[in-house]
């Protein structure tokens, strides 16, 4: 028979579980506060799943993004920034919690699903989906599936370094992960309000209303960030190709990326022609936890 499916986002912050109905649409949604222990975490999640199942009268499926990836060596999370993640075996120990198996992917990777399946970027083949939030990252999608890598890496493209830097521009801010110059650093919401702002600066929000108020700094702010995005990009699709790349995250609402990464990209990409299409995502902050219920495609 057709299921339920649970999705489940796991943010540093809020935790949001959606469930869908077996035609798509969404049968119930809710988000809480995420707590700090990595105990409290499984138990906040299982019991999600439960009030939602008791609420619905069902038992679904689970899927769930995380901001960071199983290690296929050990079994464990890493890479998560939200460090109380890192080293510990969160899948088997949400198993365990409600019996049963879960699936759990990357957050980037869960918005490049939901997008790709039935959001901006359906019906395309290959599918780039790039984060641009308080952290950078990116997901690929192939043919509707996930496509992972062999480590669990693949479109983890925040941490690349800038592209064909400029002489200001090296070596770089030092990064969390341990290098310098890392595409989070200058493309997040927090890299590009420095950027602005001065070091002490991390909303950058308020960026566009002032370059169109004719603030010169926020002007040239957004100027250098969209530049250094499509040197960014230019290196994706000469290393992939995709039929489309969409931007989620909450800079994906700056309007003038849709009308200004598309004029930059010939600049440094290896090819006479580039059509790629750069595309708003159609689910907002909704898009991880859509394609955290998207990992248990329909019957």
């Amino acid at each position: 028979m057709p299921r339920h499916r649970i999705g489940i986002d796991l943010g540093g912050t809020k935790t949001e579980i959606l469930v869908l109905a077996p035609d798509g649409t969404e049968a119930l949604r809710r988000r809480v506060a995420t707590p700090e222990p990595y105990p409290a975490r499984i138990e906040a999640i299982a019991g999600l799943v439960r009030e939602a199942e008791s609420a619905l009268g069902v038992t679904a499926t689970v899927g769930i993004g995380i901001p960071g990836v199983i290690s296929p060596a050990t079994g464990l999370v890493k890479n998560a920034n939200s460090v109380a993640l890192n080293g510990h075996p969160f899948d088997r120990d949400l198993e365990a919690a409600l019996g049963r198996p879960v699936r759990v992917e990357n957050d980037a990777n869960c918005f490049a699903l939901s997008e790709a399946s039935d959001g901006a970027a359906a019906g395309y083949g290959v599918v780039f989906g790039v984060i641009l939030g308080t952290g950078c990252g990116g997901g690929i999608v192939v043919d509707g599936k996930v496509l992972p890598g062999r480590h669990r890496i693949a479109g983890e493209w925040g941490h690349m370094p800038l592209p064909w830097p400029r002489p200001e521009e090296v070596p770089g801010p030092e990064c969390w992960c341990g290098q310098r110059g890392c595409l989070e650093l200058y493309l997040a919401g927090p890299g590009l309000a420095r950027d602005c702002d001065g070091p002490s600066a991390s909303d950058a929000s308020g960026l566009p209303a002032r370059a169109a108020g004719g603030d010169a700094r926020a002007q040239a702010a957004l100027d250098r960030h969209v530049d250094r995005l499509a040197r960014g990009l230019a290196v994706v699709i000469d290393l992939l190709d995709p039929d489309a790349i969409v931007l989620g995250g909450g800079l994906s609402n700056m309007d003038h990326l849709y009308t200004e990464l598309p004029s930059r990209l010939p600049r440094q990409v290896f090819s006479d022609t580039i059509g790629t299409p750069i595309l708003r995502n159609r689910y907002g902050d909704s898009s991880g936890v859509r394609g955290a219920a998207w990992l248990w495609p329909p019957d």
